[in-house]
């Protein structure tokens, strides 16, 4: 009587539930792409269909930002979830930043490290903890000086920095060619004629189908929408044809030409997202899309913003950022909460079911609860440091904070600051330091405090 019992409440009992495994992470970086370089943040002039039905199928973030108005630093803040300043890799990684310095500058910009050490845990590193096969497709730029003194940096390339797979990722900061021959060394060529960024699609797609049953983590970092402007010959035809473009500095053709390049950039987009959901995975996979800092300012503007690549105004640092994951991520969902690129990394690590080591200083929060309908996540204010010279227009040296709706930026030669609210006015166009100056000390001491906490590099006066 007892052992039927004991049968028939075996019976009866539910199963403990399977564990479910952690959700695929693809992250796609743009590079060079402004705020207002798609559909979905109100371009009409502009193509990006796949882009625009990403973000109605998940969260935009309206007000999200590059950790850095170039390139460099915002890839080393992704990779490790440190702020620039904290790692000082404060500006895109070249051999000679004094190149860089203008005619009659009054300060030395800061030191900088030229690399993403390899000490550094990355984000792949951790993933990797949870099963996840990792795979980068793209623009690395974090792994030595430049190209000419390659011989230093194959050793701090992505296949070092935790990815199992690299298809592209060296030193170089643009392309030697968008087109196959690729004269990459980090590519075979395969098929004479085809276009960069369909080929690193077609890779990160085959590796996702050859993960099997592991997880996955795809970086792919396109090297669009960087010079050369150039793009498949069609697009090019297409919008070189078109209105409505004006001569932003590099001539009307260049204009053109990155427009074609941004719809080159959709269509690979477009392809990865309809693999993903092919596969009958989307209900799996955490799909992010954002930018490493605004649009260069020789083909685009970033309007209404003010600014571009290199400044640390709106237009330098804010960027487009959609995430997806079907299922857990409500479509059509919008924010207007700061997001900014340290962020990634502690957002994938919960998303992995990753604790973060409580011996590393991480500079983001997690973005997890927020984009599937949760709480925002308790941050009061985001910063910056930008202490270096950009080698595509005149800048000032500067750090920033934002704080609630306000901003506030701190100029490094003189000590001035601006304060803008951006909620009442986003193109920053009414400096409020004079109008509210408790408010506008109060944030200045903040940003110093913060600099000083973060170890951060300072330009010297000369």
């Amino acid at each position: 009587m007892l052992l039927a019992a004991l049968a028939v409440l075996a019976a009866c009992s539910t199963p403990e539930p399977e564990p479910t495994r952690p959700p695929n992470i693809v992250l796609v970086l743009v590079d060079d792409m402004g705020w207002m370089d798609v559909g979905f943040q109100g371009n009409t002039l502009l193509e990006t269909p796949n882009l625009d039905r990403l973000a109605a199928e998940g969260i935009r973030f309206t007000d999200a930002y590059a950790a850095s108005p170039v390139c460099s630093p915002t890839r080393a803040a992704i990779m490790t979830g440190q702020s620039p300043a904290r790692l000082h890799i404060t500006n895109h990684i070249t051999g000679d930043q004094a190149q860089f310095e203008p005619l009659g500058a009054t300060m030395r910009a800061a030191e900088m490290r030229n690399h993403l050490d390899l000490s550094y845990v990355t984000i792949a590193e951790r993933l990797k903890e949870a099963g996840y096969a990792t795979g980068f497709f793209g623009k690395w730029h974090l792994s030595g000086v430049n190209s000419e003194q390659a011989t230093v940096e194959p050793d701090r390339r992505p296949e070092h920095q935790g990815f199992d797979v690299n298809v592209g990722g060296t030193s170089f900061g643009g392309p030697p060619s968008y087109f196959d021959p690729y004269r990459n060394p980090a590519i075979e060529d395969r098929r004479p004629g085809e276009f960069l960024d369909d080929r690193l699609a077609d890779d990160a797609i085959g590796f996702m189908k050859e993960a099997g049953d592991r997880p996955f983590f795809v970086a792919l970092w396109n090297y669009v929408v960087h010079w050369p402007m150039d793009a498949p010959e069609d697009l090019v035809a297409k919008w070189t044809a078109r209105d409505g473009f004006v001569d932003h500095g590099d001539g009307l053709e260049s204009a053109q030409r990155y427009a074609a390049q941004i719809e080159a950039l959709d269509r690979a987009v477009g392809r990865i997202v309809a693999a993903i959901d092919s596969m009958g995975i989307g209900g799996e996979t955490l799909i992010v899309f954002t930018s490493d800092n605004g649009p260069y300012g020789g083909v685009a503007d970033a309007k209404p913003l003010r600014g571009v690549k290199g400044h640390l105004y709106e237009g330098g640092i804010r960027v487009p950022l959609v995430m997806r994951w079907t299922g857990r991520v409500p479509a059509g969902s919008v924010t207007d909460v700061p997001a900014v690129s340290m962020d990634f990394y502690p957002t994938f690590l919960e998303a992995a079911g990753l604790a973060p080591d409580p011996a590393t200083p991480l500079d983001g929060v997690s973005l997890l609860g927020l984009a599937t309908g949760g709480a925002a996540p308790e941050r009061d204010a985001v910063f910056f440091h930008y202490p270096n010279y950009a080698f595509h227009g005149e800048n000032r040296l500067a750090g920033a904070v934002r704080e609630g709706s306000y901003k506030l930026i701190e100029f490094y030669d003189d000590g001035s600051v601006e304060l803008f609210s951006l909620a009442n006015d986003p193109g920053e166009t009414r400096d409020l330091s004079a109008a509210e100056p408790d408010r506008a000390a109060a944030m200045k001491a903040r940003l110093d405090a913060w600099l000083e906490s973060s170890g951060a590099k300072m330009p010297v006066r000369k």
